[in-house]
């Protein structure tokens, strides 16, 4: 017996809000932790240039490994790869930026600028694979917004790199941990209503 693409894509999203919904409070608070860390971000531009690229490393090297520990159990689902190559990604740029702080913010910027690139990437696939759900556009706005700062970041170098890279962070993580929020917050609501 073999499945059309459509019925295998039915199965693929529906195995996939399962996930979700079962890991709906990790996701929650996965995504509540990403809004106050991107508020911190905002908050905190001005530092001065070692100490903002050590708390930048510190704070991608939570995210990686929140993001990891969301994909315990999670090997069945299609995107598992890329979540974790996302994941790996964020730890080790915030482990190069926790140890070589005197490297600058221009090296900090390029490595900034693959992270949000592949994490972009990543949560788009994701949305598109659970599109019929509600709130999905959020992670599609969201993956959208980290590939849209990647080359803003880009454009912007070498000159606003110091600012601009805690101003763009800040909105990116907003950005992710809204929509893990959204998200998650509506699959309990829908599972508690029947």
């Amino acid at each position: 017996m073999s499945l059309s693409v459509n019925e295998a894509s039915a199965v693929l999203r529906q195995a996939t809000r399962e996930t979700i919904r079962r890991r709906s409070m990790l996701f929650m608070i996965q995504g509540g932790l990403l809004v106050l860390a991107g508020i911190v971000a905002l908050l905190s531009p001005i530092f001065a240039s070692t100490f903002f690229i050590v708390f930048l490393g510190w704070m991608l090297v939570i995210a990686g490994i929140a993001q990891a520990i969301g994909l315990i159990g999670a090997t069945q689902v299609h995107y598992f790869w890329l979540q974790l190559i996302s994941a790996v990604l964020a730890v080790i740029v915030g482990f190069m930026l926790i140890s070589r702080p005197e490297a600058g913010l221009l090296a900090a910027a390029l490595l900034m600028v693959a992270y949000f690139m592949v994490d972009g990437l990543q949560r788009v696939v994701f949305a598109l694979m659970i599109r019929p759900m509600r709130n999905w556009g959020w992670m599609l706005l969201s993956g959208i917004t980290g590939i849209l700062v990647a080359f803003v970041l880009v454009w912007n170098l070498p000159g606003a790199a110091g600012w601009l890279i805690g101003l763009l962070l800040g909105i990116e993580l907003i950005a992710v941990g809204g929509a893990m929020t959204f998200l998650a917050w509506d699959l309990r609501r829908a599972t508690a209503l029947g």
